[in-house]
């Protein structure tokens, strides 16, 4: 990893916790507020954890863009949690005769990037 990366990911670590520090709840009640703190501080610390020794850059920068992208629609939508994505069980197969396949297959690809890696810690 160059210094440059290793920059712009330290300070992606640094952004979430300052926005874990300043986060206020939709339902602004104080259980409410420490428990969104909390997944947020949790689930920075699991991600960058696990990917800590990444090399490949593309990799890298795809986790970013994860990140990133996770960041504005907290922000956004006020709501720490991942948004799940709405699809009917059997809308994406093509053949019937594989089907659970060619389903499994079209769901990987057409899950959003902010959503990449949210089955992997769950």
């Amino acid at each position: 990893m160059s210094a440059a990366t290793r920059q712009e990911v330290l300070s992606l670590y640094r952004k979430i916790f300052r926005i874990a520090n300043k986060w206020q709840s939709l339902s602004g009640q104080r259980e409410d507020v420490l428990k969104e703190k909390q997944y947020i501080v949790n689930e920075a610390r699991t991600l960058f954890q696990k990917n800590k020794n990444l090399t490949d850059l593309e990799l890298i920068k795809q986790c970013m863009e994860e990140c990133e992208a996770r960041i504005d629609i907290a922000l956004h939508y006020r709501i720490p949690y991942p948004r799940p994505i709405h699809l009917p069980p059997m809308g994406l197969s093509r053949q019937r005769d594989r089907a659970l396949q060619n389903q499994a297959k079209l769901r990987k690809q057409s899950k959003p990037i902010y959503l990449k890696s949210y089955d992997e810690i769950s």
